[in-house]
């Protein structure tokens, strides 16, 4: 077992004297010189949440993602390499590695910061392989090592790399919105558990169980070992547990996780107090702060688990989310200040006498210090009103700062004795100003960050010219919700003064920034902004701030009405949303929409049926205030549906109206050589398409120009109805066309692209996403209704099911599977592409009875709708 061979007060501990040469000293310097800086960084960045509401996002990540891991991946190696008795891994491939982290929280922090997803994606992923490069360097570190006592204490460090590999792919998630508004809150929870608790906890809790000994100058207990060793399954099993747990949204089994995580927290702690002895400590300095760290984190995981417990995870997150600072300031941010005041002494001095000079810098004032820190912790951790918070940040910021000068000193002092011991060689003089350049540098940004508020309050700039709104005020009410901002779309007249009352109704906080335009705060649940626009004079795009949340769909559009050229400002089509497609389904159509109809209009008289279909361009509502060109038979996508009997003639009369392109179209329900009637004709041309329908079912009709893709995934399709002889007479009946909604310029290459790769913004019945949740079908209890249903595609079928029914005729393909006097029932009747048929059913009481797609990923994407049922 090692003592320290320089202090005879030391308990069991790796020597300091392993770790004496210039260049490792030059490497803690420029490391700690990092630390420093990011430190300061998130205390600028603190300071500038006023002004920038995402600062305070960047503040705890500068702190946790910059300072806290440059920290971890420094000292996580160098006790590994102590614990384990094994060989120093190459200084540049660890200073690589160091950097390489460096580098990619500087990518990431920088990418939120500057809205930049392809940089984010790319600091996520460096940050990923160098912690997984870090791992490795673990692993391997415990290969022909001599092992001994302490050996166990690396496999937390190893436990913690794979965590923070975890958070790192989670952090992508959220800041990108690649997972999508539904798993946004899960995924958050998760992430914020497998950092605080896995990569900053598990190393604190292991290095804990030989700093704390070494500290207090007293040998270790002999069941440290076991002990250790029982923690680290107890905390890695229960953490695992809790992150998979929240990322699916199952609260119970994420408590038993975090209650299994707290258990080996308090097994850890019980063994830390039973070490304490009567013995003056090497460090009372260090000994306080640590021990009131790890009090600290015992009260935030007893809290968290009892806001799991007690709560649901979409308002146990408000809880959380309040506990982060305790977490950030009183564990996590003087687990370092008291590991720092031991370690840097020894790491950092030539010899006892230095190192005595060392800690006596460090120790300064270090009582009220503590007293200041932890007072300010109790305030923030304390549900108490405004001013209390305020007091809480400003004492807690006020130690931080202390701290951060009594360090700079000491950087100074050991520093010079550095270059001075080393001056001829040079050798330690290239890391020292490595890391000083890198903390200006660094500095400099965080001036950048807490400087960049823009115009963030009061008026926007009004550029432009007057328009019809001028003189006019307006103010829209806009709801914060659900990771949707509502309304997702406000039409203004040119040069309308606009006013935006901003309510979060939301557990989780939000803000709104307008487009070259003005900021609200942060706000909490329940609070509410009026957000002066100024005069409208150009289309604009409102987002929430918070990172990942405008990916995964928080944005609003402000479109003024008459601009001359609003089609090529939104790509073809006005959106609720970002590119992406994520529609906001929830929102409020347009005033003055109306749905289309799904009554079959009943088969008119005679036995030839003429019609003539007009191909055009038509600006379309497809979706809640998402208005889209489409191109269209008769003005509608999808086009009129025909309706007859088997034996019906129809002659249609097609005439392009579209002064771009040639059209056709194909009746599936007529039998004759497709070389004439389904030819293309150009702009301004008409046929004559005649067809006899001899065989009974539904069918599909569509354009018959090339690429044909391309023309009914824009909307040129629609349904052809033949009833089957004898077909019984129902109380109601309904036609649905089912299809694939693809947004953006008609013919452009994102377009196509999307079609190509079969990814549609949304799926939906008769051409508009949602429109029969918002207004549903109607029928009285005891009635039966007949739903006539076709594919159209251009690439998807369906498998129609209504909720809470039971079909007990099923026609499918001009045959009858299933009639109502035979025994058995039918939930779903299944298409492919073009297919068409009918299913029958009796509502058997008065309720909401959902039908959709059940294919979810297409009913909750548009493809839903309900009947409502009365008495």
């Amino acid at each position: 077992m090692y003592r320290r061979n320089d202090d005879p007060a030391a308990g069991d501990g790796p020597p300091p004297s392993r770790f004496k040469t210039s260049g490792l000293r030059s490497r803690h310097l420029a490391a700690h010189a990092l630390v420093a800086a990011w430190a300061v960084l998130a205390l600028l960045a603190a300071s500038a949440q006023q002004t920038l509401p995402v600062a305070r996002w960047l503040a705890i990540h500068l702190f946790l993602l910059g300072a806290a891991t440059t920290a971890i991946v420094v000292w996580s190696e160098h006790f590994a390499v102590a614990m384990l008795h094994a060989s120093r891994p190459d200084r540049r491939w660890s200073n690589a590695r160091l950097a390489g982290v460096n580098v990619a929280v500087a990518a990431v922090l920088t990418g939120v910061w500057a809205d930049l997803p392809v940089l984010i994606g790319a600091g996520c992923a460096l940050l990923v392989t160098a912690t997984a490069a870090h791992l490795v360097v673990l692993v391997r570190l415990g290969r022909g090592a001599l092992g001994g006592r302490l050996a166990p204490i690396a496999d937390y460090y190893r436990a913690a790399a794979a965590a923070l590999i975890i958070g790192g792919v989670l952090g992508w998630l959220l800041a990108t919105g690649r997972a999508g508004p539904q798993w946004y809150a899960g995924l958050r929870l998760a992430h914020l558990h497998v950092t605080l608790l896995g990569w900053i906890g598990l190393p604190v809790l292991g290095t804990l169980f030989m700093l704390w000994p070494t500290v207090l100058g007293v040998r270790m207990k002999d069941r440290t070992t076991r002990v250790a060793r029982w923690v680290l399954r107890l905390a890695c099993s229960g953490l695992l547990v809790a992150v998979a747990a929240l990322v699916a949204g199952w609260r119970w089994p994420a408590a038993a996780g975090l209650a299994v995580y707290a258990e080996g927290a308090a097994v850890a702690v019980n063994l830390f107090v039973r070490t304490v002895r009567g013995s003056r400590p090497v460090s009372a300095a260090a000994a306080w702060m640590l021990a009131t760290a790890t009090c600290w984190l015992l009260v935030a995981v007893t809290a968290d688990l009892a806001l799991l417990v007690t709560r649901p995870l979409t308002t146990a997150q408000t809880g959380i989310d309040a506990l982060i600072p305790v977490l950030l300031i009183g564990f996590v941010a003087q687990i370092l200040i008291g590991a720092l005041t031991y370690l840097l002494p020894i790491v950092l001095a030539s010899g006892p006498k230095e190192r005595a000079a060392l800690r006596a810098v460090l120790e300064q004032g270090w009582l009220p210090r503590l007293v200041v820190l932890n007072l300010g912790v109790a305030l923030l951790a304390i549900p108490l009103p405004g001013p209390a918070d305020t007091a809480g940040t400003l004492l807690a910021a006020a130690a931080g700062i202390a701290f951060l000068a009594l360090t700079a000193a000491a950087l100074v002092r050991s520093g010079r004795g550095l270059l001075r011991d080393t001056g001829r060689s040079g050798g330690a003089r290239s890391p020292v100003l490595w890391g000083s350049a890198a903390g200006a540098v660094l500095i400099v940004l965080a001036v950048l960050v807490a400087n960049s508020g823009g115009n963030t309050s009061g008026q926007a700039d009004a550029a432009g010219t007057a328009g019809a709104g001028t003189g006019t005020t307006r103010t829209v009410a806009v709801t914060l919700a659900d990771m949707r901002i509502r309304p997702a779309r406000i039409e203004v007249a040119a040069g309308t003064d606009l006013r935006l009352k901003v309510t979060n109704t939301d557990s989780m906080r939000h803000d709104l920034k307008v487009e070259d335009g003005p900021t609200t705060p942060m706000l909490a649940k329940g609070h509410t902004h009026v957000l002066d626009v100024g005069q409208v004079t150009e289309d604009r795009e409102a987002w929430c701030t918070l990172p990942g949340h405008r990916a995964a769909g928080m944005a609003m559009d402000i479109v003024v009405t008459g601009a001359t050229d609003g089609a090529s400002a939104h790509d073809g089509h006005s959106t609720t949303a970002a590119t992406d497609g994520a529609l906001d389904l929830s929102a409020d159509f347009s005033s003055g929409w109306q749905p289309r109809t799904a009554d079959l209009t009943p088969a008119p008289g005679g036995t030839v049926h003429k019609v003539e279909l007009h191909a055009a361009h038509t600006q379309v509502e497809v979706a809640p205030g998402v208005k889209q060109q489409m191109w269209t038979f008769g003005g509608t996508a999808p086009g009129p549906t025909l309706h007859g009997k088997v034996g019906d003639v129809f002659e249609v009369t097609l005439v392009n109206d579209d002064t771009s392109m040639g059209h056709g179209i194909d009746f599936h329900a007529g039998s004759l050589a497709p070389d004439g009637p389904m030819r293309t004709i150009q702009p301004g041309k008409r046929l004559v398409y005649r067809f006899r329908a001899e065989k009974a079912g539904a069918w599909l009709y569509h354009c018959s120009t090339a690429p044909m893709l391309q023309h009914m995934g824009n909307g040129m399709y629609g349904a052809v109805v033949i009833d089957p002889p004898g077909l019984a007479e129902v109380d109601h009946e309904y036609v649905l066309v089912s299809s694939e909604l693809y947004l953006g310029t008609p013919g452009s290459t994102a377009q196509v692209t999307k079609m190509s790769q079969n990814t549609p913004d949304a799926w939906v019945f008769n051409g508009v996403a949602n429109q029969y949740a918002k207004r549903p079908l109607e029928v009285k209890a005891g009635e039966r209704a007949r739903f006539w249903v076709v594919a159209a595609g251009p690439s998807d079928g369906i498998a129609f099911h209504i909720v809470g029914t039971v079909f007990d005729t099923v026609y499918k393909e001009g045959a009858y599977l299933l009639k109502p006097d035979q025994a058995g029932g039918s939930q779903v009747l299944d298409l492919a592409t073009a297919q068409g048929g009918f299913v029958e059913t009796t509502f058997p009481e008065a309720g909401h009875y959902a039908f959709v797609d059940h294919d979810m990923r297409h009913a909750q994407a548009g493809a839903h709708g309900t009947v409502e049922v009365s008495d």
